[in-house]
């Protein structure tokens, strides 16, 4: 039992820390460029948990989750724009619509394993790509769109500031509500999946049932921050739903280390961080992003937090 509450205090001391981090953080960054970053770094977090739920913990690999980012992004763009509908409402819509068709598409998807699911979801991503691109008419196409200011209570957001406590929210919420679902019955289903899908459904477990509702929640959690980040940007392009910014979701779900919740956070923070620091090497930014990224997948291969946590506990 002293054990069990020791593990529980650890585990939600990170988010407390989270939390004061998140409160001191903007007034010590020197000014708006830091804070665009920091917006931006709480935004990816938010993905890559919602992301991580999928890939690390239920063990189902995904290459066209940032489909579900786009039609967030673009309904929050074209609802509003076209049709007159309330920026909220829009976001709503939109992550409703990323739950019916996440929820349409898991079961034949889910059936499949290893390269062969890899590939279902990348086509996934890519006809949602596709289908953002070649609808002129409502999307702007290639070039885009601009998006609606976001307004909340007759207040409407602007600045950098405004946003920023409103994702450092969101990534408190979602980093609590990703430790209770984990430590939940249905957290304990997931992990069961990814250790063995047949031991699961030896002991009661409905795998498609599983499978599909992590689906579901990781796409509307991608649809939901897709809302955001347009809103936030204030302009939108296909380049939301594309294979590579896919590729660089799940990126951060690795180095940061799967199945770990504030490896999620880890990896977002590093990687969106990164390109910034590395714009000083002019023209070789990818060569050193690529031999940085090599470097953690070769001596750090289960990412950087469980890494380092099963460093410090044989230590300990």
């Amino acid at each position: 039992m002293s054990m069990s509450k020791s593990v529980n205090k650890r585990v939600y001391g990170g988010l407390y820390l989270i939390a004061a981090i998140l409160l001191v953080l903007p007034w010590v960054l020197p000014n708006s460029f830091y804070l665009d970053i920091a917006v931006r770094m709480a935004i990816n977090a938010v993905i890559v948990l919602g992301l991580n739920l999928l890939v690390g913990f239920a063990g189902q690999i995904s290459l066209g989750h940032a489909g579900f980012l786009g039609i967030g992004a673009y309904a929050s763009a074209a609802l509003p724009t076209h049709f007159g509908w309330h920026p909220l409402l829009a976001m709503c819509a939109g992550a409703l619509a990323c739950g019916v068709l996440a929820a349409l598409v898991a079961r034949p998807i889910f059936r499949l394993k290893g390269n062969y699911l890899a590939m279902a979801t990348l086509g996934l991503g890519i006809i949602i790509s596709i289908a953002l691109r070649n609808e002129t008419q409502w999307t702007g196409g290639p070039d885009g769109m601009p998006v609606p200011a976001m307004g909340l209570f007759g207040f409407e957001l602007s600045s950098d500031r405004q946003w920023y406590w409103v994702v450092a929210a969101l990534l408190v919420v979602s980093v609590w509500a990703s430790l209770n679902l984990i430590d939940s019955p249905f957290g304990r289903a997931l992990r069961a999946l990814h250790g063995s899908e047949v031991a699961s459904q030896v002991v009661g477990v409905n795998v498609a049932r599983y499978k599909g509702s992590i689906f579901v929640m990781s796409a509307v959690f991608a649809s939901i921050m897709g809302s955001v980040t347009a809103h936030y940007v204030g302009f939108v392009t296909p380049n939301f739903a594309d294979f590579f910014h896919s590729i660089e979701l799940v990126t951060m779900v690795v180095v940061g280390g799967m199945a770990s919740v504030y490896g999620s956070i880890i990896g977002a923070v590093l990687l969106t961080a990164l390109p910034q620091a590395l714009a000083t090497f002019e023209g070789w930014e990818t060569v050193i992003f690529g031999a940085i990224l090599m470097a953690c997948m070769i001596f750090l291969p289960k990412g950087l937090v469980p890494t380092l946590a099963a460093r410090w506990s044989r230590k300990e």
